[in-house]
């Protein structure tokens, strides 16, 4: 009897540690925590966060992207260097921060063929700038092609010292930084040519499985029982959407898209690409794991073999993967909801077409191309600041044509955004403000007295529509755009040019090295764009019959 206890012992303790082998701890798992002055060096790197190996796109050699934490009122210097090698992918880069507002900086905010050309490869350039009244969850990821979904994805965090909401949480650290995002087992630059495709894997904090594939790590949060953690969570996603939820545990909203909400509370919420949200999470339940759980919307995901799923563990809990059960959600979170907690209130009459500048914009899509109010965004060879810069003004002079919309300075602008035809919601995103979301879609009520404030909104299926207010305080071309990057780069896009005749004397002065950004681009041969070429075209047709056009030279460089 000893003799079958004690190997019935060693066969649990060898499980126990399979088990423990397949989760990694946050933050021990992630990467130093970056200044506000610091360097991110783009690289290529072979790594495999749901188990599968792959080059990729990284900051730093890592994904996510190591965390940029600042405090409110930092000045940011950021040297982003291009070390990139990878020829399968793209060598050329640049870096968009997020829900930064980039008020007289518009040059830095990193949108290629807007604000920028691409860095080259074994060229940097140094971004300058601040943002003395924003505190909140951010992000950054390239802004060229579909380069981000290759891995060039980070947090950024602007921590306030007096956070008005300070007193509902105990805890606001790297450790509760926690990223969604998906992943694919094949390079962007292949993809970007199949109509449909589905990611292969979605990854908590960078960690993840995929159907049939190993047992690999799980990120696991750990919390300390009785203790309150302001959960950022950043949706770094491609394309899905996710449902987040926590086993056993309430979810209080206390922010979205770095704008503070009324708290509420919730136990589930649908977080789009692009989007972020703050929720508390109170550690009240009995010491044991718990399932953190991140359904996307694609077809067939579930949670089998841990997929789609991170560990929330208590201090005390054994180093094995939870038990708990999945439930449906009694309170899931709804946008109309929100309500922001700072100044609330839409600007302007407050009224349905009663702004100083109403726009109706309508998405259709035609064989997988997406068309906004009848034309599909193509990314200039000039970028839209540098025409700018360089005297045009009127919406006949800024290419592309018919994708630049002019508005006047210190104007209320209502924008309507309506789909057509089949598809899913789109996560739309506008640089270089926050937004109030008069009429969120699926919803009938125009909420002019305190909607949500964000950056990032769903424009609901084909048939919806959702209704945005912001003022024109920002002069400078600012990219409206799906943040599916599938989408973006087959046209979902406009760009909102403020007051053009204003740009040059709001603008900070352009550091020299962003004057030559052009130049260099535009110098390179195809070998050193990267990017696959039409081998990339080859390989996309072995993978689906339903394709884009193939590239019209051996690079593309969009």
């Amino acid at each position: 009897m000893f003799i079958l206890i004690l190997i019935a012992s060693i066969i649990s303790l060898i499980n126990a540690a399979a088990i423990v082998s397949r989760s990694q701890s946050y933050p021990s798992s992630q990467p130093a925590v970056l200044g506000p002055k610091t360097k991110l060096t783009i690289g290529n790197n072979v790594i495999a966060p749901d188990g599968f190996e792959r080059s990729a796109t990284l900051v730093d050699g890592v994904f996510p992207g190591p965390l940029i934490a600042a405090q409110k009122g930092d000045d940011f210097a950021i040297e982003v260097v291009n070390e990139l090698q990878d020829e399968s992918m793209f060598m050329s880069t640049s870096v968009h921060w997020h829900g930064l507002y980039q008020n007289g900086t518009n040059y830095a905010d990193g949108a290629s063929s807007v604000t920028q050309c691409p860095i080259a490869q074994n060229h940097s350039l140094l971004h300058t700038f601040s943002a003395p009244n924003q505190a909140g969850t951010y992000w950054y990821h390239s802004h060229y092609s579909v380069q981000y979904c290759d891995g060039l994805r980070g947090p950024l965090v602007i921590y306030d010292p007096h956070d008005p909401l300070a007193h509902m949480y105990d805890i606001d650290d790297a450790s509760t930084v926690v990223t969604l995002s998906d992943w694919y087992h094949t390079v962007a630059t292949v993809l970007r040519y199949v109509i449909g495709h589905t990611a292969s894997s979605s990854l908590i904090n960078g960690l993840g499985r995929y159907d049939g594939g190993p047992m690999s790590a799980l990120a696991v949060i750990t919390v300390e029982q009785g203790k309150r953690y302001r959960m950022r969570l950043i949706s770094m996603s491609c394309d899905p959407n996710f449902q987040f939820s926590i086993d056993g545990h309430n979810l209080t909203v206390i922010e979205a898209d770095g704008e503070l909400t009324e708290p509420l509370v919730v136990d589930q919420l649908q977080i789009f690409a692009g989007q972020r949200y703050s929720v508390v999470l109170a550690a009240d339940k009995p010491v044991d794991n718990y399932w953190i759980r991140n359904l996307p919307n694609t077809a067939n995901a579930s949670y089998e073999g841990g997929t789609n799923s991170a560990i929330l563990r208590y201090k005390g809990a054994p180093e094995v993967e939870p038990a708990t059960v999945n439930t449906t959600p009694e309170n899931p979170l709804a946008e109309t909801n929100l309500h922001a907690l700072i100044n609330p209130g839409a600007p302007g009459i407050p009224e349905y077409g009663k702004a100083d500048i109403n726009l109706n914009l309508e998405v259709s899509v035609v064989d997988g191309i997406f068309y906004v109010n009848n034309v599909t965004f193509k990314p200039p060879t000039v970028p839209v600041l540098l025409q700018i810069l360089s005297g045009a003004q009127e919406p006949s002079q800024l290419l592309p044509n018919g994708s630049v919309i002019v508005l006047e300075a210190n104007k209320v602008v209502e924008l309507t955004l309506s789909t057509t035809g089949l598809g899913v919601p789109h996560p739309m995103h506008l640089h270089g403000h926050s937004f109030d979301v008069v009429q969120s879609a699926g919803n009938s009520t125009l909420n002019y007295m305190n909607p949500v404030r964000r950056d990032v909104v769903s424009t609901g299926v084909p048939g919806q529509q959702v209704v945005i207010r912001w003022v024109t305080d920002n002069s400078g071309p600012w990219f409206l755009h799906c943040h599916i990057d599938w989408h973006l780069e087959a046209g979902l896009a406009v760009v909102m040019a403020e007051s053009p005749s204003d740009t040059r004397a709001h603008l900070d002065h352009a550091p020299d090295a962003w004057d030559q950004l052009c130049p260099t681009f535009d110098s390179l041969t195809p070998s050193q764009l990267g990017g696959g070429g039409l081998k990339s075209y080859e390989e996309a047709a072995n993978i689906s019959t339903l394709l884009y056009p193939p590239p019209p030279s051996p690079s593309v460089t969009s």
